[in-house]
C-alpha cells in the first residue's frame, strides 16, 4: 500500500506532560511513579524545560494535559514555574484546553488559584469511589469528605469544566455500592464523568494481594459481571444528562475532553517527562520510565527514548479504526483509508468481511454504505451498546483482518 504523505498535515497537536510523582502509589496502579521528594521535583522541572528545548513543539499545541502520577503533589510555585515553561515552549500562547489531573488529597485553594492564573481551564479529579471500603481496597488515601471538599475548592477557584474519575468492578464491591457512587457523582454535577472498569494490572500490589487471599472469588471479575456494570453505568449517566462519547467517557454537551479526542482520532501529540509517549512526525516513541536515566540523557543532550518506530501506513490505519470505534461517533472507513493508505486505496477484503459480520451480529449502530468509493459519499460506521461492550475483541479482529 502506498503511504499517504500528508496524513498529519492538518492534525491538531497536543502536549502531554507526565508528572511521575505520588505521595503513595495506589494498589491497583502499575504505572511508573516516584516518591515526591523536593530534590527530585526540582530536577524534573529543569528536565522538562531541557527536553522541550531539545525537542521543541513543531507548531503551537491546541491542548495541554498534565497527567501522572499525581500532578497535584506539585506546589503552587511548581505549577507557576511549569506553566511558564510550557507556555513559552508553545510560543507564548496558552492552548484552547489545558487539563490537569489532581487527587482529592492534594487539592488546595492556592494551587488551584495558580492553575487558573497560568491558563489551566479543565480539572480532572481522581475520586474513584466515595465508599470507604472500596477506597481502602484500591489503596486510595482520601475519604469521601475529602473528595467532596476538593470538588468544592475546584468550583470556588472558578473552574467550570471538571471531570470526575470513577472506577467500578472492584472486588468486594456490591452493585448497590456502585449505584450509590454513581448517584453521588451526579449530585455534584461535574461537566464530565470518566467511569473505568478496574483492570487487575500485572505488577500492581492489588493483584498480588488478591491472588494470596483465600476470600477472593475470581467470578467477581467475570466478563459477564463487568458487562452488566458497564451497561448499568452507561444507562444511568445517559439518563442524568451525560452523553457517552467513548467507552469510558461521558460529558455534558460540548464538554468532551478535546485532548483525548484528538488522540483517539489519531492526530499528533508530544509527550515530555519520564515514561511519556509521543506520536509526532510520523513516528512513535516513549521516554525511559526512569527519572534518573531520563535526566542523564537530557544532561548529555541525548533524549532517553526507546521503542522509537515509524509505523507503517497500515498500522496507523488499523489504530485509527480501533480507537475510532471505541468512540460513539464511529469512523468513516473510506476517509481513514484515504488519509493513511493513500488516494484510491483499496479496502482489504478481509476488513470488509469483518464489518459485514459485525452488522449481521447486530453490533453496529450505523449501517450506511461505509465502503462507498469516495469519502464524501461514504457513511460512518459506529458500534452500538452491544458492540462497545466487546470493543477490545473487535479491535483484535481488525488487527487480524489487516494482518498487522
Amino acid at each position: 500500500m502506498p503511504p499517504a504523505t500528508n496524513a498529519f498535515e492538518n492534525s491538531p497537536l497536543g502536549l502531554y506532560v507526565h508528572v511521575p510523582f505520588c505521595v503513595k502509589r495506589c494498589d491497583y496502579c502499575a504505572f511508573y511513579s516516584e516518591v515526591a521528594r523536593r530534590d527530585a521535583i526540582e530536577a524534573w522541572l529543569g528536565g522538562i524545560e531541557r527536553e522541550l528545548s531539545l525537542s521543541p513543539l513543531p507548531r503551537a499545541a491546541d491542548t495541554f494535559f498534565f497527567g501522572g502520577g499525581t500532578p497535584g503533589v506539585l506546589t503552587a510555585k511548581d505549577f507557576e514555574k511549569l506553566g511558564r515553561i510550557v507556555v513559552a515552549a508553545n510560543g507564548g500562547v496558552a492552548p484552547r484546553e489545558w487539563s490537569v489531573e489532581i487527587a482529592p488529597s492534594t487539592a488546595s485553594a492556592e494551587k488551584l488559584r495558580v492553575m487558573r492564573d497560568i491558563g489551566v481551564n479543565r480539572i480532572s479529579l481522581g475520586v474513584q469511589s466515595f465508599d470507604a471500603a472500596t477506597l481502602k481496597i484500591l489503596g486510595r488515601i482520601h475519604s469521601a469528605s475529602v473528595a467532596e471538599a476538593a470538588y468544592k475548592k475546584i468550583r470556588d477557584a472558578g473552574f467550570d469544566n471538571v471531570n470526575i474519575d470513577m472506577i467500578f468492578a472492584v472486588p468486594g464491591e456490591a452493585p448497590s455500592r456502585w449505584r450509590s457512587d454513581l448517584r453521588r457523582v451526579v449530585s455534584l454535577s461535574p461537566e464530565h464523568v470518566s467511569a473505568y472498569c478496574l483492570i487487575l494490572e500485572t505488577g500492581a500490589p492489588l493483584l498480588k494481594r488478591l491472588e494470596n487471599s483465600p476470600h477472593f472469588d475470581p467470578r467477581e471479575k467475570s466478563p459477564e459481571r463487568e458487562k452488566a456494570l458497564y451497561a448499568e453505568t452507561w444507562n444511568f449517566l445517559r439518563e442524568n444528562g451525560y452523553a457517552q462519547y467513548e467507552v469510558a467517557n461521558h460529558a455534558r454537551r460540548g464538554r468532551e475532553c478535546v485532548h483525548n479526542l484528538n488522540t483517539w482520532r489519531m492526530h499528533e501529540w508530544l509527550g515530555v517527562g519520564p515514561a511519556a509517549a509521543s506520536q509526532i512526525g510520523g513516528r512513535r516513541f516513549a521516554n525511559q520510565a526512569n527519572l534518573a536515566r531520563w535526566l542523564e540523557g537530557l544532561a548529555s543532550g541525548v533524549l532517553a527514548r526507546y521503542d522509537e518506530v515509524a509505523p507503517r501506513p497500515v498500522d496507523f490505519f488499523a489504530d485509527s479504526l480501533i480507537f475510532g470505534l471505541r468512540m460513539n461517533e464511529g469512523v468513516c472507513v473510506r476517509a481513514l483509508a484515504e488519509r493513511f493508505l493513500g488516494a484510491g486505496a483499496t479496502i482489504p477484503a478481509a476488513l470488509e468481511e469483518l464489518f459485514k459480520n459485525l452488522q449481521a451480529e447486530n453490533y453496529l449502530a450505523q449501517t450506511s454504505d461505509y465502503f462507498a468509493p469516495t469519502p464524501d459519499s461514504a457513511g460512518r460506521i459506529a458500534l452500538n451498546a452491544d458492540g462497545l461492550l466487546v470493543a477490545d475483541a473487535i479491535g483484535e479482529a481488525i488487527l487480524e483482518a489487516l494482518d498487522t
